[in-house]
């Protein structure tokens, strides 16, 4: 029987129903044309089902390098996260795929099972990477051999970071070297491994520039410790289940542990084939982006083929999806897509990059003017025909690309002092050329913001360069153009551009720097966080981004006298576990130092199957996490459990991982599991404003991997412990730096109080160790933790103390919730009838 929910429903009794809009793809152009739906009253036409194969919302794969590289986390690159699809009424499917589409039926076909009806249907597949022939790809039962990636998801990316981090993986072979071969050598390098990359072609991204620009990059790109080598093929990839090398056609085998495939992408076809529609190189559509032949089936992005041309850049993607979107809604029927003139502007392996049009002259009458300047990693190449500007290419220098690339698009007449086109000795584009940039120039070719829409964002109040960015996305992709958006800001509000006040608070909502927050607080006594938006932000409201950040710095630094609101916790703190995509619930008991018991085990056995706990997972910190678990089960599972929890949520101290230590490791010099137990009892739970994550080694063989942790312990010869502070292995790689060296555990557990209660006091909220501890200096540290220069230890170690004796076991409330909502499930349970307006 049909729900009443599941049932398309208009804005209103009476209202016409909406149409059933399907798309097929989630990545950055199926999205970008949701977006521009919406943003023409798209949700008032349609109800919206969007299909991806990842379990993810949309992101943007042009920052997987910076993911790769450690410069940004994952997190930071998603486009539209899971919320926004909820907050827009979009159905999302994530993590499924659409195997076939009935044209005739007007129906998908997923494979979860699902069978989806639509009037409206947008594919948007985009493209995969190409794996290439070559022999000894595949292990003998099919699957790819351990060691190869591709280099196209967020997934990939987690993959190779894993494999590239662990100690015995030191040499990375990457096939292709053009733009995302480059990346992930430049990435990979970042990782401490030797990487070689292997180009087919005569010379670097010979698809964006001639040979003379490509051995310009070939020498920046060797002299960040890169090997390269063109015109040479990978004939095959060596070892039986696991790679160990490669070879080469005509040149020695190259031994290595990782091999990257970057030679190209594929368009995703598969699904338009299976289904009967005309495909070529890709799904052929026309200049309304709808599919040949087909009146409700559009298509766009990287899987579709117009007039010839298939795009593999972003830039296009975005126009597309603006006619395509008119002509969905209705909203401008007679918009037409008439295929785009491509321009490049990235940072290649640290290396500013601009590539549009020809790479060379191709008639005799062609100009072409170039400079180089390889010593710097310079290079300039333009190319002129009937005084106009057809091609460029620029590396290491692109403060002219915004004139140049306006010149290319718009047909705009050149300087006769061709000189000018390069350097700024006057005339058309000096300096950027902003003011001379008309509304329609693009800006940001990541996220496809013109000038006009930075103008406008200026003109709607956005007085500062951060504001203006976060308004439009613009800076937010690679990074290449935050100089050009800087000074489009700066042009639009006519040089009155505000310095960002926010960047310097500590919450968004609180206008106060971190020392300045704490001396209000304690000079008026103020004990919870509404007391700290009454006191400190009178008359605003109540900043939601900034009351778990208060809250924790609330509870630092008044311990047992601090007021606890629910409503300024996070769900993770108001309910003691970790959320999931899914909307259930991670429950990870305590187990100290990674030590457990047969009875502990048989307890979280029990509490499994009496549940139905749908995954039991090993944790990185060597805990047991049980996942799917609903809200309103939560206090029944702790209860069964009767363990404490181990604090696998919230901005916190987490756990401290152990190596076996010297009572049965033969290397082992010292007991790494007692004090790692040791520590984890004593500074369970305190708040910081980041999370702390910990671990002890019985030796300098740094099996518990102590050197890349907030706070790593090492035993070493002569009984004695070296301390490290401000390590990191996940999305940011840094070896810790050493704090100290002592004889004695007790001084390692005063040593770790007291670094931590100087980072709670000190740090900004949300940052890690690994970004703290360069940023205040190692030298400092010592100094204030160790030798006590400025005489506070003695305060610091207090500080701590009482926090860790206002410690209470979050689950000790299960019983009596301290609010009757806490476990409540979220869900509406039952329909509410509806009463007809007449």
């Amino acid at each position: 029987m049909t729900s009443v929910l599941d049932r398309p429903q208009g804005r209103h009794l009476g209202a016409a129903p909406r149409r059933r809009l399907v798309v097929v793809g989630n990545g950055m152009a199926g999205a970008r044309a949701v977006e521009e739906i919406l943003a023409r009253g798209g949700a008032d036409l349609f109800t919206i089902t969007m299909f991806g194969d990842e379990p993810y919302g949309n992101y943007n794969r042009i920052m997987l390098s910076h993911v790769l590289s450690g410069e940004e986390s994952d997190a930071d690159i998603f486009l539209n996260a899971l919320p926004w699809y909820r907050e827009n009424s979009i159905t999302l499917h994530a993590g499924v795929r659409v195997d076939r589409i009935d044209k005739f039926t007007k129906h998908v076909f997923s494979n979860d099972g699902r069978v989806t009806p639509y009037d409206v249907l947008i594919i948007a597949t985009g493209s995969r990477s190409h794996m290439p022939p070559m022999d000894g790809l595949y292990t003998p039962g099919g699957s790819v051999k351990h060691g190869v990636f591709g280099f196209r998801t967020i997934d990939d990316t987690r993959r190779m970071v894993q494999h590239a981090q662990q100690e015995h993986h030191r040499r990375a072979v990457v096939i292709g070297g053009g733009l995302l071969g480059l990346e992930a050598a430049y990435g990979l390098k970042s990782h401490g491994i030797d990487v070689e990359v292997v180009h087919s072609g005569g010379h670097l991204m010979n698809a964006q520039m001639g040979p003379d620009g490509g051995a310009v990059l070939r020498r920046s790109v060797e002299a960040l410790g890169i090997r390269v080598h063109t015109s040479s093929r990978t004939t095959a990839v060596l070892g039986t289940d696991t790679v160990s090398g490669v070879s080469l056609r005509d040149r020695e085998d190259i031994a290595c542990d990782m091999v990257v495939v970057a030679a190209g992408i594929r368009p995703n076809v598969d699904v338009a084939v299976l289904s009967g529609l005309p495909v070529e190189r890709a799904i052929v559509v026309d200049d309304r982006l709808r599919v040949q032949d087909e009146d409700d089936i559009y298509a766009v992005g990287e899987c579709v083929q117009h007039r010839g041309e298939v795009y593999g850049l972003v830039a296009p993607l975005w126009e597309q999806a603006v006619v395509l979107a008119n002509h969905v809604t209705g909203a401008d029927t007679s918009s037409a897509y008439l295929g785009s003139r491509t321009a490049t502007k990235l940072k290649v392996a640290g290396v500013d990059v601009a590539s549009m049009g020809l790479h060379g002259p191709e008639l005799d009458t062609d100009e072409h003017i170039v400079f180089s300047e390889p010593s710097r990693g310079v290079f300039k190449s333009i190319v002129v025909r009937d005084n106009k500007m057809v091609g460029a290419t620029l590396l290491g220098d692109s403060r002219k690309v915004a004139y140049l690339t306006q010149a290319y698009d718009r047909g705009l007449p050149l300087p006769e002092e061709r000189i000018a086109l390069m350097f700024d000795v006057g005339g058309p584009g000096e300096a950027v050329g902003v003011a001379e940039l008309d509304d329609g120039a693009q800006v940001c070719n990541c996220n496809g913001v013109s000038k006009g829409a930075l103008v406008a964002a200026v003109k709607g109040g956005c007085t500062s360069v951060s504001g203006a960015m976060d308004a439009t996305r613009a800076g937010k992709g690679c990074g290449s153009c935050k100089l050009l958006v800087k000074q489009v800001v700066e042009w639009a509000a006519d040089g009155a551009v505000e310095e960002d006040p926010a960047a310097s608070y500590y919450v968004p909502g609180i206008p106060l720097d971190k020392p300045s927050l704490m001396a209000a607080i304690r000079k008026q006594g103020l004990r919870s966080v509404s007391q700290v938006f009454t006191a400190l932000a009178p008359g605003s409201a109540e900043d939601a981004k900034s009351k778990m950040g208060l809250a924790s710095l609330l509870k630092m630094m008044l311990a047992d006298r601090y007021i606890d609101e629910r409503d300024a916790r996070f769900i993770n703190d108001r309910v003691h576990a970790n959320i999931q995509r899914d909307g259930t619930f991670s429950v990870v008991p305590q187990m100290k130092g990674g030590v457990t018991s047969v009875q502990q085990l048989r307890r979280i056995a029990d509490v499994a199957e009496k549940h139905n706990v749908p995954l039991i997972k090993l944790t990185g910190g060597q805990r047991i996490d049980l996942l799917g678990i609903p809200k309103e089960d939560l206090p029944q599972v702790w209860a069964d459990l009767d363990m404490p929890s181990g604090y696998a949520y919230g901005k916190s101290f987490r756990t401290v991982k152990t190596c076996v230590g010297k009572d049965f490791c033969r290397y082992g010099t010292g007991d790494s599991t007692k004090l790692g137990i040791e520590i984890e009892s004593r500074f369970q739970g305190i708040e910081s404003p980041a999370k702390l994550k910990l671990a002890v080694s019985g030796c300098p063989r740094n099996c518990a991997e102590s050197l890349v942790k907030d706070v790593g312990v090492v035993a070493v010869e002569g009984g004695r412990w070296e301390l490290y502070v401000g390590g990191a292995a996940g999305a940011h790689i840094r070896k810790g730096d050493l704090l100290a060296t002592v004889d004695d555990p007790e001084d390692v557990k005063i040593l770790t109080g007291r670094f931590m209660q100087y980072y709670r006091e000190n740090a900004n909220w949300l940052e890690r160790t690994y970004s703290f501890v360069p940023r205040v200096g190692i030298e400092h540290l010592r100094a204030v933790i160790v030798e006590d220069s400025e005489g506070m230890a003695s305060a610091l170690d207090e500080a701590m103390q009482a926090s860790v004796d206002s410690y209470v076991d979050p689950w000790s409330e299960r019983d009596d919730p301290l609010t009757p909502g806490q476990f409540r499930t979220s869900l509406p349970l039952t329909v509410l009838p509806q009463v007809p307006v007449r």
